[in-house]
């Protein structure tokens, strides 16, 4: 590989500004009432980037952004907080994306991802996985990788087969239930680790389930070699082919915030393996900043 100083960990897809409305009044449709509104650094890959560079690992961004003021924030906010961004794709044609999310006291509401620029930009984010930056055909990336599902179905088909991925730890999200069906040819690839919802999890298998632990079982039986699920304030469970499924339930906590809890999830579980905590550990510590995360003060 070219540079020497190599990321701990890769994180592609989502970089984008999260607009937050969140009230602690329970809403229906039509609601309208007191709340606060948030805009901050989101997307599923600067999340779990973010996260995993607090516990103290250096994460490099694969993603498009534009070369409007909100892409120039957003390439500050990641470089003040050491997330590199050396081979992030830019675009001057294609503007920043963003998300529009609605929550009340029993959580998200609504939400609209406009991750259009991202899918427009097609595997022009993987280059440096091709070229030799980060990797190549003769040697392909050997570490971790976090994706989520915003890229698009053709190139996530692509990415299940590809040979620059064959040597990489893949960990990967859906990003939400919407997308959730993209993921289908990654299900059975020997080098993927799934981060699911219940919920998210029951439209992959196509069958509802009751809790995380019968939704473990139910993606290993269909081909899955790895999964996390979690379920909210229920048993959360990490199911591996071969080795069973462990489940572990969170603490009660008064919920403040929903929108990247998953992706906090998921990004202290990959930092727990990677300082090698048992399975139990990582599920552990992943559930407990799940939950310090959800409890978390509203921003202003």
């Amino acid at each position: 590989m070219s540079n020497p100083a190599s990321p701990d960990i890769i994180c592609i897809g989502s970089v984008l500004w999260d607009i937050i409305g969140r009230s602690r009044t329970e809403m229906i449709r039509g609601a309208d009432v007191p709340g606060r509104i948030t805009r901050l650094p989101g997307g599923v890959a600067m999340n779990v980037a973010t996260t995993l560079r607090k516990l103290g690992l250096t994460p490099a961004l694969l993603t498009a952004l534009g070369t409007d003021p909100a892409g120039e924030e957003l390439l500050a906010v990641c470089q003040r907080l050491g997330i590199r961004t050396e081979h992030v794709h830019r675009s001057a044609t294609l503007p920043t994306d963003r998300y529009l999310a609605i929550e009340d006291p029993d959580g998200l509401i609504a939400a609209i991802a406009d991750a259009h620029s991202l899918e427009a930009a097609g595997d022009s984010v993987l280059l440096p996985l091709t070229d030799g930056r980060l990797g190549g055909i003769a040697r392909p990336w050997p570490g971790l990788i976090a994706l989520d599902g915003n890229l698009t179905a053709p190139l996530l088909a692509e990415i299940a087969v590809s040979p620059f991925f064959a040597a990489a730890d893949l960990r990967v999200a859906p990003a939400s239930a919407g997308k959730v069906e993209r993921l289908r040819p990654l299900l059975a690839n020997p080098r993927v680790t799934l981060y699911l919802n219940r919920d998210e999890a029951g439209l992959l298998c196509r069958a509802p389930f009751n809790d995380a632990h019968t939704a473990a079982h139910g993606l290993l039986q269909l081909g899955a070699r790895r999964v996390l699920v979690t379920d909210g304030e229920g048993l959360c469970a990490d199911g591996k082919a071969g080795e069973g499924v462990l489940t572990d339930r969170p603490r009660a906590v008064i919920v403040k915030r929903v929108t990247g809890a998953g992706d906090t999830f998921m990004a202290t579980h990959i930092a727990a393996e990677r300082r090698g905590a048992t399975r139990a550990e990582a599920l552990a510590a992943a559930h407990r900043a799940a939950a310090d995360y959800v409890a978390g003060e509203i921003g202003s």
